[in-house]
């Protein structure tokens, strides 16, 4: 592993990847074998292989990264910066090293935890431990609390530090117990402080704004059982707060459980309600039906009403699991578990009526053995095809009824922007082309088809509906528009998407209008798009930075 200069600035390693993929492209054999030997993706590959796969600067950034010893090239720049930091002030070093252990729902703000990062510095500055009584509750000191507690009780039930944290929330919020060598430390300190007469039902008020760390909103608390079981899911420190006495309803911790069905099932079973969290609807966005079927099991109403936002769109859970594409096993339980079969959205789409419009044919055959009725209209089997992205039915079907598809009703015409979010892009290119409209939003953010393209990092598709009229300006669920897409989407990369190409998205709305850029003459790292100050991944920055396409 290589080792980084002591003064490290980013300028410098954004020129080492620049480098680097400048001599893979040339086919340098001392490149290619540092792709093989540090990407994941290029591991194991033949030369022609690894040429094939037309690497891009954020392959080299992340290859880079993990040569020195980081998992991305996030955290390589985190620990840079914060290096940077700390040749300036011991104390500006300590908050940040707390922001990075923590992360947003503590902070106020909507910055990822880091928690590598976290660890990598404290390799780099062991004092930190020692000299702040926080750090050493998010590190997991056992000895730095044993003596805080020595020095004063009621420290133990007491909030400090600046970010405002009881002991045991800073014990149990740190994503620090996301890593092995850490998870232990934390549970030991967790032990101990409940042992110590900490509350089990510690908790802090929510800071995400608009709330704030300085006026966090108790009405919405997160508790030291939500650190242990919705953050760090680690269920031995679960079953610990919950034996101690922890409330498993605190609103947060079973919804944020699901990603870990050990702990969903130790929060059931010491009492949990499901019903009111939103937790059943949320195992609805999970693959395996694992978790569904737990809730179903303890209680879960497979009727439960729909609360505001877009799940109120489709109503029932069934109505829900079929518009998200769930699996045949998750329409199983919620029918095993009584399911209304018959349900309707609110504009009268029945659940076999939906599962046939989103191009589900095995789901909408098994609600038809229920007794359902089972017709479909002219405009519903048209709907159907281009689900499917079945040109000849559709093709053949508008020809028969030529006012296809002005006729389709608002639900329906919800598939255009679902099939984008879902990644069906046959579909959506074929609704495209027989007329639909193209500016209708959907999927689980209301947003056009075109932004959800763009969230995917789905270039081909980009470029299509742009050059059919699809406007980037056209609002989404979120108040911004394609640009404010594309920012979140560069900036965070959202996993489960098969390699994403978002530069490649900034070249196709370039090709398509948008208006002068330019640096952000306050933060080099962004730019100005008529006024607004956006950040976007370096990647894109070179697009929209370089010379209009002719």
């Amino acid at each position: 592993m290589k080792t980084l200069p002591p003064r490290a600035h980013p300028d410098h390693l954004k020129k080492q990847a620049k480098d680097l993929l400048r001599l893979y492209r040339a086919g340098d054999a001392q490149a290619l074998a540092r792709f093989t030997q540090s990407l994941p993706a290029a591991a194991h590959l033949a030369p022609s292989q690894l040429i094939a796969l037309n690497l891009r600067l954020h392959d080299a950034q992340s290859c880079i990264a993990r040569e020195y010893g980081f998992h991305s090239w996030a955290d390589l720049n985190a620990f840079v910066e914060a290096q940077a930091i700390a040749q300036q002030a011991q104390n500006a070093l300590a908050r940040r090293w707390l922001e990075l252990a923590y992360g947003g729902d503590v902070t106020g703000t909507y910055d990822a935890a880091r928690p590598r990062v976290a660890a990598q510095l404290l390799l780099e500055h062991p004092g930190l431990v020692d000299a702040d009584i926080w750090i050493a509750c998010a590190a997991g000191h056992l000895e730095a609390l044993q003596h805080a507690v020595a020095a004063d009780a009621a420290w133990l039930n007491r909030a400090g530090g600046p970010l405002a944290l009881p002991p045991l929330v800073a014990v149990t919020h740190s994503h620090l117990g996301q890593l092995p060598e850490y998870a232990s430390r934390l549970r030991e300190c967790a032990r101990y402080l409940l042992d110590a007469g900490a509350s089990p039902n510690q908790r802090i008020g929510n800071r995400y704004p608009p709330a704030s760390l300085a006026a966090p909103d108790e009405t919405e608390p997160l508790s030291a059982l939500y650190g242990a079981a919705g953050v760090n899911r680690d269920p031995a420190l679960t079953a610990m707060l919950l034996d101690a006495g922890a409330n498993p309803n605190d609103g947060e911790s079973l919804y944020h459980s699901l990603e870990n069905p050990a702990c969903t099932r130790l929060l059931l079973d010491h009492g949990a309600q499901v019903n009111g969290t939103n937790a059943l609807r949320r195992a609805l966005d999970m693959k395996d039906a694992s978790a569904l079927e737990w809730l179903l099991a303890h209680g879960a109403d497979a009727n439960e009403p729909a609360g505001e936002g877009p799940t109120k769109t489709w109503g029932a859970p069934l109505l829900r699991a079929i518009a998200v594409r769930c699996s045949v096993r998750h329409i199983d339980a919620l029918l095993a578990a009584g399911a209304d079969p018959h349900a309707q959205t609110a504009a009268g789409v029945s659940a076999y009526r939906l599962a046939m419009l989103t191009g589900l044919p095995d789901i909408a055959e098994r609600l038809r053995t229920t007794g359902v009725p089972a017709t479909l209209s002219a405009e519903d089997r048209f709907v159907s095809a281009c689900a499917r992205a079945d040109a000849d039915e559709a093709r053949q079907l508008q020809a028969q009824h030529p006012h296809l598809p002005a006729n389709i009703d608002a639900d329906a015409l919800r598939l255009l922007p679902d099939a984008a979010a879902w990644g069906s892009a046959d579909a959506v290119r074929l609704m495209v082309e027989l007329g639909w409209p193209i500016e209708v939003r959907g999927g689980d953010w209301d947003a056009s088809a075109l932004n959800h393209a763009i969230f995917r990092g789905d270039a081909a598709l980009t470029a299509f509906l742009l050059a059919h009229g699809a406007n980037w300006r056209a609002a989404q669920g979120y108040g911004s528009d394609a640009l404010g897409t594309l920012s979140w989407a560069s900036v965070n990369e959202p996993a489960g998407i098969a390699r994403p190409d978002w530069p490649a998205c900034a070249r196709a709305l370039r090709a398509h209008g948008l208006p002068a850029i330019g640096r952000d003459p306050a933060h080099p790292e962004h730019v100005l798009i008529e006024g607004r100050v956006m950040r976007f991944s370096e990647e894109v920055i070179e697009v929209l930075l370089s010379p209009a396409p002719a």
